[in-house]
């Protein structure tokens, strides 16, 4: 293990200004990216963000057409391209986000088919005519799947804007703008976002036109996608619209908390990923007989960071499954528990005065050796030399409140149901864990007291 951290630190310590940049360029891509993200998985249209990345398209070679055009008419000089390419690219990815919003409503309500079914069908048809007109209109354009699919992180500081003297990766520039522009809408139209994602027609009697806000988020959501992808790449930002959104609502439910946690999630996805890509391949693959690699991409090594930290949250998150479980663990022990205090009572109600004579406890199966040491050892029961367990007072009054809950079940099933009496027990055995002292007092009211269950036995 020493040696471990050791390999690790020396090939952290390799850090450069190069891998600086790419964990500023990479954090400030996915907490721009995120924050519409956050958007679309409330309102459930996580598969939208996959969508627009891909129905931008044709958008794209309209706008690279419309540039070369202008180009060559002279209306753009070469001084211009750079900053002319990047807004027509921004603004043919907006058009056909909306395109795509506007298709998918229009075919959802003219084929009366569920939204998830016209996306796709708006989604592969215009991604397959993006695809006819790269072939009819730049068929020899040489395009770099590698490149389209993890993007050039590794790349950044070979296109730089010189900056008060400072040259500054042109794709961290450009998603710096578009996180400040996503951060200020989202601060300045939170309640109308919230109301739009949650409930559409109370935002409309709260005077908020629904369909202009989602209009307007999807243009968003086009935008930023474009910035990042060429940055990115296409998996880094379909993973970082969605993961860090859905991570941050396993660890809060408050709204404003999540949008924080969404976009520190992000920011630590991009650091952790940058890390784990010049550390983890030359530390597994070294003793495995491959030295030769020495690291992995790095937009990959953010995608598998993001989906690391979703999967601590689910793990060991509030509502984790360790948290729920040992919530389920306890739940079942308590009921176990009162079931056994339960046996003892009517044991002891059947054969003498209660909390008196010795008995043997049955109903537990194998839990019951455990279940009553538990109770020994909270004062509940007492084990006697014959190895039988009988009540202590506490464990009465305990016993007691479990088999009121129990007959007064019974009395209000048979009161309200018609069923036969051997049809209550089962019943009450299952709810009567559950019954707190607010609904006890409500079930002894509505039943004026009684004195007896169904079957004749009192009611303590």
């Amino acid at each position: 293990m020493p040696l471990m951290f050791a390999q690790f630190w020396k090939l952290l310590t390799a850090w450069s200004s190069l891998d600086t940049w790419i964990v500023i360029t990479a954090a400030l891509t996915a907490m721009a990216c995120s924050l519409p993200g956050l958007w679309l998985v409330l309102r459930r249209q996580s598969m939208m963000g996959d969508a627009l990345s891909h129905t931008a398209l044709p958008g794209l070679l309209l706008s690279m057409l419309a540039i070369t055009g202008a180009r060559s008419m002279g209306w753009i000089s070469s001084d211009q391209v750079d900053l002319s390419t990047q807004v027509a690219l921004i603004s043919g990815a907006v058009v056909m986000g909306m395109v795509t919003t506007v298709l998918t409503e229009w075919l959802q309500n003219l084929a009366h088919v569920d939204g998830g079914t016209a996306l796709g069908v708006i989604f592969t048809g215009l991604f397959a005519a993006g695809l006819v007109m790269v072939r009819v209109f730049a068929n020899d354009a040489h395009v770099d799947t590698d490149c389209v699919f993890f993007g050039q992180l590794e790349g950044v500081l070979y296109d730089t804007w010189s900056i008060w003297g400072q040259e500054i990766p042109k794709a961290a520039c450009l998603t710096a703008i578009l996180l400040i522009v996503n951060m200020v809408l989202t601060i300045v139209f939170f309640k109308e976002l919230r109301l739009a994602a949650f409930d559409a027609e109370l935002a409309i009697t709260q005077g908020v036109n629904a369909r202009v806000m989602h209009y307007a988020h999807m243009a968003l959501t086009a935008a930023t996608v474009t910035a990042a992808f060429q940055s990115v790449g296409s998996i880094l930002v379909i993973a970082l619209l969605v993961v860090p959104a859905v991570t941050a609502l396993q660890l809060t439910w408050r709204l404003r908390t999540v949008v924080i946690v969404t976009l520190v999630l992000a920011g630590v996805s991009a650091i952790l990923g940058q890390v784990l890509a010049k550390t983890v391949p030359a530390m597994i693959c070294g003793p495995l007989g491959w030295p030769e690699v020495e690291d992995a991409s790095s937009s990959g090594m953010i995608c598998v960071a993001a989906g690391l930290l979703f999967l601590i949250a689910t793990v060991c998150g509030p509502r984790g499954l360790l948290v729920e479980g040992w919530g389920q663990l306890k739940l079942k022990w308590q009921i176990a528990e009162e079931d056994v205090l339960g046996t003892l009572y009517r044991t002891e109600e059947t054969e003498s005065p209660p909390g008196l004579v010795p008995l043997n406890v049955g109903g537990a199966g194998w839990l019951s050796p455990l279940l009553l040491k538990s109770l020994k050892w909270r004062g509940l029961a007492l084990p006697l030399p014959s190895g039988e367990y009988q009540l202590t007072p506490a464990g009465l009054g305990h016993a007691r409140d479990v088999v009121r809950r129990h007959r007064l079940w019974e009395s209000y099933m048979q009161k309200h149901f018609a069923l036969p009496d051997d049809h209550l027990h089962e019943t009450a055995h299952r709810i009567e864990h559950y019954i707190d002292p607010t609904l006890q007092k409500a079930l002894d009211s509505e039943l004026d007291a009684p004195a007896t269950d169904p079957h004749g036995k009192k009611i303590p």
